[in-house]
């Protein structure tokens, strides 16, 4: 089979699309034929490295599959050949959607929603499935709560406000001013242009200094730091990113704040959620640019290196399979 290996982390160029064996499934697994995957700033992010110590080269990267059940592993009891699937890999134990084939446990697989694509599905198991871990697992979000999502045009932000709005939340969100009109299609309804004006303020006008009961940190940088500040009592971070360095949370300790620290986990239950949120239409892909496996190179140059494109939002998809 056809796969992108890596034989050693850095820069784009150390992708080689290469012939390697097609694996067999094990006890409990299912081999799927991989017919699309997408790209997200974890893929990029372990290709450049900072995931080495976890990974053992060469090493197949890729978090999202979205294909075709072909063979089934002895022990399996929830799914047969045909069935169409979508699911995040355990890149940590094993290899990852990069290939033309791969070996799941049936444990973290889903069947796929069937009024999307499988190139609209490979957008959902690491984005959608980071947001509902974080509003529904951590932050338990209530209907009519306030929420700020931080980065609304990303690949997460896109589904947590989705998720949040179908929660009966309200929702306020940060965007550069060209997004605006289509995250308040999504049903964000307040969006703040970070680079024109202090959400803080903001926040605190629209609230009458009272805040909002959820922080969802999918930017990093300061954010940690200055969310307490527009956090009601007994308010809520929730972030996806790494610490970088030290941050004052004051603030934070003023309001009784909880801090939830998420690296999303796989488990059928997550993907069978999103599956009827999508097929209800509550929860919608939003696919920005499609490339193919031997132009894997190209897609993750592009999302690691978007700010040279202020218009790009969503995902990137990547086709495998016909």
């Amino acid at each position: 089979m056809k796969a992108a290996v890596l034989n050693e982390f850095g820069s784009v160029e150390k992708f080689e699309i290469l012939d390697v064996p097609i694996p067999k499934p094990g006890f409990n697994e299912v081999l799927v034929k991989v017919l699309a995957t997408s790209v997200n700033p974890l893929d990029y992010q372990v290709r450049r490295g900072d995931y080495k110590n976890d990974l053992q080269l060469p090493v197949i990267t890729g978090h999202d599959v979205s294909g075709v059940i072909v063979e089934i592993g002895k022990g399996v009891k929830n799914f047969k050949v045909g069935d169409e699937v979508y699911y995040t890999p355990e890149i940590f134990n094993g290899h990852g959607s990069y290939a033309e084939y791969h070996c799941a446990n049936e444990s973290i697989i889903g069947i796929k929603p069937k009024n999307v694509s499988h190139l609209e599905a490979a957008t959902f198991p690491l984005a959608a499935g980071t947001a509902w871990e974080m509003l529904y697992s951590r932050a338990q979000l209530k209907i009519n709560q306030t929420i700020l999502i931080h980065g609304g045009a990303g690949g997460v932000g896109i589904p947590t406000i989705q998720m949040a709005k179908a929660m009966g939340t309200i929702v306020y969100t940060t965007a550069r001013t060209i997004h605006h009109q289509f995250l308040k299609e999504l049903g964000a309804d307040h969006i703040i242009d970070y680079e024109k004006e202090n959400y803080v303020d903001v926040i605190l006008n629209l609230t009458n200094n009272k805040g909002v009961d959820v922080v969802i940190d999918t930017v990093g940088g300061e954010t940690l730091a200055d969310s307490g500040k527009v956090l009601s009592q007994m308010g809520q971070v929730v972030t996806i990113v790494d610490i970088e360095k030290p941050q004052n949370l004051i603030h934070a300790w003023g309001k009784n704040a909880t801090y939830h620290f998420v690296f999303t986990r796989q488990n059928r239950n997550k993907l069978d959620e999103l599956t009827k949120l999508i097929e209800s239409g509550k929860l919608k892909p939003v696919l920005n640019k499609v490339f193919q496996l031997s132009e894997i190179a190209k897609a993750h140059s592009l999302l690691e290196f978007k700010e040279g494109d202020k218009n790009f939002y969503g995902k990137i998809g990547v086709q495998i399979g016909d």
